[in-house]
């Protein structure tokens, strides 16, 4: 489906150096500020187990996991709303994504300089969360303007809209995120058309060092502190360790260095299912001789719109969904098994995917 988490945040905080850990791209990973210019693009799998104990069972020519892009932005420095440091273009390419990894240095190192002199990992959040607030205001006032001229005339939905809109403005002017502005559901109509930056989900990526990694540190204690009341995930990764697993050959090599350091598994794997799952999307499988492959969805798709990822005939076509829950798969072994044992359900075009459905699909254009 294409869709992209966009990597920000403040010069040499570890961004590129994550980028490269996560997509094994060669993106320019330097000592000094804006070593990224324009944004490196990676194409991601997203780890699945589930994918693999069903290859197991199927034993097809080939296995496709599913994937996610994630853009290595700029970083951005105060004023860049007004065009400081290159913003305008940084801006523009987060504006180009569907969700944000916001990544803050949360690890003292004397030889990697800080762009304002010190660690302090609430002060970058906020400088980053200013100038993308001060964008959105500058979208929305755009449109207030619009809207005003159209309610001298007495149009009811500008008169609304206005409304709307000034709460936004108000909660900005506040500090606080689009995302978070109390408004209705049904009002939040009105700012579809101007892709506000900060109405986007967000993760906070905190880069730790390897002493912390585990437990994390007061760095991190901080941001949790300044974040709570927000509707964000929190996440502690080394970018440094992983730059270093991801250097290693084999599977065996990358277990035990991770086993080392007291971890269950690499952090870009928990970074990207938690990618994944902050862009609201969740996976079902097809399975035949020829391969067995994951497919993305956004939740709540029904059966034939899940059709239409694989092909538009799919979807256009559709008859009919031949549905295997993933657990009764593994359990019975096979689809012909789960058949036997009444496990494979026939669904018609109402049916709403489940994460992990195997799922076949029968159409006719």
């Amino acid at each position: 489906m294409a869709l992209q988490c966009g990597i920000v945040g403040l010069p040499n905080v570890g961004k590129s150096t994550l980028f490269n850990a996560l997509t094994n791209a060669k993106a320019q990973s330097a000592n000094f500020p804006f070593c990224t210019i324009e944004p490196n693009v990676g194409v991601i799998n997203v780890p699945d187990d589930r994918l693999t104990k069903l290859a197991e069972l199927v034993n097809p020519q080939r296995v496709l996991p599913t994937t996610v892009e994630i853009v290595d932005i700029a970083g951005l420095v105060k004023g860049a709303s007004k065009g400081e440091g290159l913003g305008n273009q940084f801006l523009a390419n987060i504006r180009m994504t569907d969700a944000i990894l916001h990544v803050v240095r949360c690890f003292e190192n004397e030889n990697i300089v800080h762009v304002d002199g010190s660690v302090d990992p609430v002060r970058d959040k906020d400088v980053i969360d200013t100038e993308l607030q001060l964008k959105d205001l500058e979208s929305i006032e755009k449109k207030i303007q619009k809207l005003e001229r159209q309610a001298k005339g007495n149009d009811k939905d500008a008169i609304r809209g206005l409304a709307v809109l000034k709460q936004y403005v108000e909660h900005l002017n506040e500090g606080k995120s689009a995302r978070s502005c109390p408004v209705d559901e049904d009002d939040k109509i009105y700012i579809q058309d101007l892709d506000l930056l900060t109405c986007k989900p967000v993760m906070y990526v905190c880069n730790v060092d390897e002493d912390s990694v585990v437990n994390g540190n007061e760095h991190v204690n901080r941001l949790k502190e300044a974040v709570k009341d927000e509707d964000a995930e929190i996440l502690m990764i080394s970018a440094e360790i992983e730059a270093e697993i991801a250097q290693l050959d084999t599977y065996e090599e990358r277990m035990e260095f991770i086993q080392d350091l007291g971890l269950s598994e690499a952090g870009v794997n928990k970074l990207i299912q938690s990618a994944y799952s902050l862009l609201n999307l969740i996976t079902y499988f097809t399975a035949g001789e020829k391969e067995v492959r994951a497919w993305t969805i956004q939740v709540g798709m029904t059966a034939p719109q899940a059709a239409g990822v694989i092909h538009t005939d799919f979807e256009k076509g559709f008859i009919r969904a031949e549905v295997i829950g993933y657990d009764d798969y593994i359990q019975y072994g096979s689809e012909s098994q789960a058949r036997d044992a009444g496990k494979l359900n026939i669904e018609g075009k109402e049916y709403v995917v489940s994460d992990g459905d195997v799922m076949h699909f029968r159409f006719n254009v």
